[in-house]
């Protein structure tokens, strides 16, 4: 989907006219309208603000052009719901919400992760702890976060 496509969308999703959702994100509803016939596009200030108001994140409003991930523990970000926030609500997308909480990183080391990785991720194989924590360490070292 395009962007004007998402907009227009999540706008009747949320049963809202384009002059209120122009209100609730300090624009004209000529700019709404602008957006949803694909003419121009909110700005970055604008899709963080819309973002807000539907609950999106921003990959979303833009049409998830690339696939997320968490940057600390690899997981794929597959729905906003997943995606970590800042203290003032709006999206962190490089993080998911278990990894960064209240701006806050949960997992002070790659080995404090692996840790909790090895202890409550599933084990079908029966692979010893010890061994899992060193698989989840290699695979974590490869990750931006730790890099």
């Amino acid at each position: 989907m395009e962007v004007r496509e998402i907009l227009r969308s999540l706008r009747e999703t949320h049963r809202l006219t384009q002059a209120q959702l122009a209100e609730r994100v300090h624009v004209t509803r000529q700019a709404v309208s602008r957006w949803e016939t694909g003419e121009t596009q909110p700005n970055t200030d604008t899709l963080q603000l819309l973002s807000q108001v539907f609950h999106v994140s921003i990959h979303t409003l833009l049409g998830a052009p690339q696939p997320l991930f968490c940057s600390c523990c690899g997981m794929p970000l597959t729905d906003a719901a997943q995606i970590s926030r800042e203290p003032d609500g709006r999206y962190q997308p490089e993080y998911c919400r278990w990894c960064y909480a209240d701006g806050q990183f949960v997992y002070p080391t790659r080995a404090a992760l692996a840790e909790y990785l090895a202890a409550h991720m599933p084990n079908p194989d029966g692979i010893d702890e010890a061994t899992r924590r060193t698989q989840f360490d290699a695979y974590l070292s490869q990750l931006k976060h730790w890099k």
